[in-house]
């Protein structure tokens, strides 16, 4: 059994679209009787809309960089936890609130506060019509289970700045991701490898070969475990850990039919 992995924002997603290339190259993988998922930092609301609007049909989805895992239909799986007290501190942590916005979350539902001008998540939330809870701080510890806290910045480098504050503050309990201008923060050990390892459990899948590819820093650890690869308009760091580079999702399931 062959399963492709593959990254959404920057990797399937880019420039904007994705691209009528990688939507046949997933058509034709599935079609040769192989497994196709987004791996993503996403929460599945977000992601669903956008892979009906372009075609593309899945096997599962793997969101929030591994905390949360789904069948092809959104069913949840399996999902992680992080302590709402940890949130309710982390909230009030300096890098924290330079946040864009806060958003938690949970299996079926996006919670937001602290929502400011530079956010994205309403805006996405409208173009791709997906329904969020507003929430205050005061909320926080009557969440229900919380698998991902994002955070979102002006830069990159702040962003991976606040992630290495927040892994030294609350590693412990937490891992910080950056993704470009963004922060996801999943429970300890959560991760996309751990999100595919676990999802292929679950499936009941013998022993398949996995055929990973992303673009940034939240994709290593799928990347590195797997022999993975990446795409042309990946940092060069992040190229340095692929086994091979392609122009697009597409061409890196043609090569591997």
């Amino acid at each position: 059994m062959k399963i492709a992995a593959s990254d959404y924002d920057g990797t399937l997603f880019r420039n904007e679209e994705i691209s009528r290339a990688d939507a046949e190259g997933v058509r034709r993988w599935r079609a040769a009787g192989n497994k196709f998922g987004v791996v993503t930092g996403r929460d599945y609301g977000m992601l669903a809309p956008q892979l009906k609007y372009y075609g593309i049909e899945s096997d599962y989805a793997v969101c929030n960089n591994g905390g949360l895992i789904c069948r092809a239909d959104g069913t949840p799986l399996w999902q992680g936890d992080i302590p709402l007290p940890v949130l309710a501190e982390m909230v009030k942590d300096p890098g924290v609130c330079r946040s864009f916005h806060f958003a938690f979350s949970a299996a079926d539902t996006t919670y937001l506060y602290h929502e400011s001008e530079g956010s994205w998540i309403s805006r996405e939330a409208k173009q791709w019509d997906f329904a969020i809870v507003e929430i205050t701080e005061d909320d926080i510890l009557s969440l229900p289970q919380i698998h991902q806290f994002s955070l979102g910045y002006p830069e990159a480098g702040e962003a991976l700045e606040v992630s290495k504050k927040l892994n030294a503050r609350f590693g412990d309990v937490v891992h910080a991701y950056p993704n470009r201008c963004s922060v996801d923060v999943t429970p300890k050990g959560i991760s996309k490898e751990q999100g595919i390892r676990k999802l292929i459990d679950l499936m009941g899948w013998a022993e398949p070969e996995v055929f990973s590819i992303g673009d940034e820093i939240n994709d290593l650890p799928m990347i590195e475990a797997f022999n993975g690869f990446t795409v042309d308009t990946a940092r060069e760091a992040i190229q340095a850990k692929a086994r091979k580079v392609y122009q697009g999702v597409g061409m890196m399931l043609e090569a591997n039919l």
